[in-house]
């Protein structure tokens, strides 16, 4: 894992009613074509461009963790279910392994939960290992680039490195037997925030934006910041008129971001949550504080025109940092929010529609083909050491 702080990993028809409703109300409102190279991205159709084969692991992967623990289709890591669903129907798919350009490895690494519901990832490495160990045994197709051509979704907090502490993320790193398939930094992904319930919230599209900053969270992330550091020091302005900021988590949640110009996107005990997707897809123009951050889907959301990035140790000066936006700049950002398409691009709508995350990621990974000829190995070429790795992650799973 490098120094750089990634959403998530890569990791997938039309909206269902209530999904179009969620992304589609703020089209009524003036809205700005996205400019240049990244607003044809998320208008790509990937449909033909790339075909896609379906592991057909043993349930213990995936379908039996979800029998045993529902919870797991409602959280904000539950993109690696959803994905898996959506590629078993799209169009992309191909039954035939020899005429694939990716293979897609459905394993369902979060869904471990404890009884409070927070993912323990550290059973995660043997989960892993068991299912390359599986393919590689009945498929040839791994042994011949050693996973360079495969993809995982990974949608913990740091990934394939397995850890939800930053520091012993970095320390770990990615799982040996993962560094050459099409992991962090390849394609990042949006956590899931299910839009039947952002559907559910939706306020008149006329309601005034009489909130300036919007942020409703922890003022402490003991896990990653346990001396507090620049994360308390929101704690500061909640006494500030111009933000509406507080640990509590209200019933209007998400009616309030609809109704604020300015919505806090922090580091907490991850790099991502679901805020970031929260705040797109109700307009609120998403305030982002995470040095070193990479956001999802870089290469067709204009991050640097859509929401304010602030540096962590400037949070004190939070308030004139924000304040002294011009108005001009953040009309234009609220104009560019409500394209239809940087909305759909955010969510993981039940069924899958054109344009939402799912084809955001399948137009990733055709944006890489075709694949040189330094992913195919050599006669007796080998890459990945099977035995290396720390002594809890070799055991059996």
């Amino acid at each position: 894992m490098t120094g750089a702080r990634t959403a998530v990993l890569l990791a997938v028809a039309s909206l269902s009613s209530s999904g179009a409703e969620v992304a589609g109300g703020a089209a009524l409102r003036k809205i700005e074509r996205i400019a240049g190279s990244a607003g044809d991205v998320l208008e790509d159709n990937p449909v033909g461009r790339l075909k896609v084969f379906v592991y057909d692991l043993p349930s213990k992967h995936n379908k039996r963790i979800v029998t045993k623990d529902p919870r797991c289709l409602n959280h904000m890591f539950a993109a690696e279910i959803f994905m898996h669903h959506f590629l078993l129907s799209s169009a992309v798919r191909t039954l035939n392994p020899e005429e694939a350009d990716w293979f897609y490895v459905p394993v369902y690494t979060t869904c471990d939960l404890t009884p409070a519901g927070l993912p323990l990832p550290f059973k995660s490495p043997r989960m892993m290992r068991s299912a390359i160990q599986f393919i590689s045994n009945k498929w040839p197709f791994w042994n011949k680039t050693d996973g360079a051509d495969h993809f995982f979704v990974v949608p913990h907090d740091f990934g394939a490195c397995f850890h939800y502490q930053e520091e012993k993320a970095i320390e770990r790193g990615i799982l040996p037997m993962l560094r050459r398939a099409t992991l962090e930094g390849s394609i990042i992904i949006p956590p899931y925030a299910p839009p039947q319930k952002m559907q559910a919230h939706l306020i008149p599209l006329d309601t005034p934006r009489s909130i300036f900053v919007y942020f409703r969270g922890l003022f402490y992330d003991n896990g990653n910041d346990p001396e507090g550091g620049y994360y308390a020091r929101f704690e500061n302005f909640k006494n500030n008129p111009l933000f509406d900021i507080s640990t509590d988590h209200p019933s209007t949640y998400y009616e309030d971001m609809q109704r604020a110009v300015l919505c806090l996107c922090p580091l907490g005990w991850a790099p991502w949550s679901p805020r970031l997707v929260e705040a797109v897809v109700f307009g609120c123009i998403p305030v982002i504080i995470a040095d070193d951050i990479v956001l999802p889907f870089a290469d067709a959301i204009p991050w640097e025109e859509i929401g304010v990035f602030v540096d962590e140790e400037d949070v004190p000066k939070l308030d004139s940092i924000l304040t002294s936006i011009p108005i001009e700049d953040i009309l234009r950002k609220q104009r560019l929010l409500a394209n239809l398409s940087m909305k759909k691009a955010m969510l993981f709508p039940q069924p899958a529609q054109p344009r939402d995350a799912f084809h955001q990621i399948l137009n990733g990974l055709a944006h890489k083909l075709p694949h040189t000829q330094s992913v195919y190995l050599q006669p007796g070429e080998k890459h990945l050491n099977w035995t290396t790795g720390p002594a809890g992650d070799l055991k059996p799973w």
